[in-house]
């Protein structure tokens, strides 16, 4: 079964005006379009030419195309059981489900990956504290004896105080605002990309402290077809360009700065894993004539170039982004999206570029 599903992009202020319409062939609406949804998420339920996908199914997943011209929040997702334990506090206190205050909204995880389809650029985890205070040493070559730079690397002496300093930021402690204005003052006069984000997160957030926050953090560059995993607990934000995104079909975000919304900074705190890791890059794997990620048993994302003969043994979501395609002699060109359900097999033929989100396949 093969159904044509279809969306109206949400409009958030980050979004690209035209990255979506020029990738899939679509209008231009003179205002933001930064992520288009297909899936059964309730916040945007993908449309049939009968209703929504929600009334044919519940998918355990949530397809995205997501173009962002400016950053988003800074941000970690819980897992299982934290998400379990923190909805259900929330609602014996009495927090309504759409609350601005609200923090966890469903029962679920939020597990996701991010697939470049341009250069795409994303804060991800905690670096090493060695790595961030050589960061600050620089700047301190430009501010030599700035007393804010200075204290700033005297509290990061070990991995092991990346927790405390990053409390202290995200609090706003004492000589919090006082860093910010020595850190932006001396990032404009060093080169290196983490400096050259800095002054674009004073621009769009003059005064927050995710300022501070992005030079302790991963900045990932990624070239088109790289894929970064962000598992619960990893702080990240999305900092620009235009990419296929799949997550859990969850709506629990705890965010941490860079963001006019809701900031809870102790449950925050909570969620977060602060051990320093490598940038989280995701290698396919090749399954069917195809290239598969999949990190956990929750989803995978297939693409697909040319023929391929996969087995799919779930429901999926079909997204062409370029060329045109048969699929089990449907007709799946630039821009269409569908919903494949029975089909065991997907005989594909054609050439550009496909993507196929699957649920609980392993891949």
């Amino acid at each position: 079964m093969f159904v044509a599903i279809t969306n109206t992009p949400r409009d958030y202020a980050w979004g690209s005006a035209t990255a979506i319409p020029q990738l899939l062939g679509t209008a231009e609406t003179g205002v933001p379009q930064a992520e288009l949804w297909l899936g059964t998420h309730p916040g945007s339920p993908s449309r049939t030419p009968t209703g929504t996908l929600a009334e044919l199914t519940t998918l355990p997943f949530l397809l995205k195309v997501l173009a962002a011209a400016s950053p988003l929040s800074l941000q970690a997702h819980p897992t299982i059981a934290q998400a379990v334990e923190g909805f259900a506090r929330e609602n014996a206190v009495g927090i309504p489900l759409d609350a601005a205050n609200r923090n966890y909204r469903d029962e679920l995880h939020k597990p996701e990956i991010i697939f470049a389809l341009t250069p795409f650029r994303a804060l991800c985890g905690f670096r090493p504290a060695s790595e961030t205070g050589a960061a600050i040493e620089r700047l301190l070559g430009a501010a030599p004896g700035n007393a804010a730079l200075t204290g700033w690397l005297d509290r990061l002496g070990s991995d092991d105080d990346i927790r405390e300093v990053f409390e202290w930021l995200l609090s706003r402690g004492a000589g919090v605002d006082e860093l910010l204005a020595a850190l932006v003052s001396a990032a404009a006069q060093v080169d290196g990309p983490h400096y050259t984000l800095v002054a674009e997160l004073a621009a769009a957030y003059p005064g927050d402290p995710g300022i501070a926050i992005s030079l302790m953090l991963n900045l990932a560059e990624l070239e088109p077809g790289e894929v970064l995993f962000l598992p619960a607990g990893n702080i990240h934000a999305y900092i620009e360009g235009l990419g296929i995104e799949l997550m859990a079909a969850s709506d629990n975000v705890l965010r941490g700065g860079l963001t006019p919304k809701h900031v809870d900074v102790a449950e925050l705190l909570s969620v977060l894993d602060f051990t320093p890791l490598p940038v989280p890059y995701l290698a396919p794997t090749a399954v069917d004539g195809a290239e598969a990620f999949q990190p956990l048993a929750d989803f995978a994302l297939l693409h697909v170039t040319g023929d391929a003969s996969v087995a799919l043994d779930a429901e999926a979501i079909l997204l062409c982004t370029a060329g045109e395609f048969s699929v089990n002699g449907t007709t799946v060109a630039r821009g269409d999206s569908f919903y494949a359900a029975e089909e065991p097999t997907l005989q594909i033929s054609g050439h550009g570029d496909l993507f196929i989100a699957r649920s609980g396949a392993d891949a």
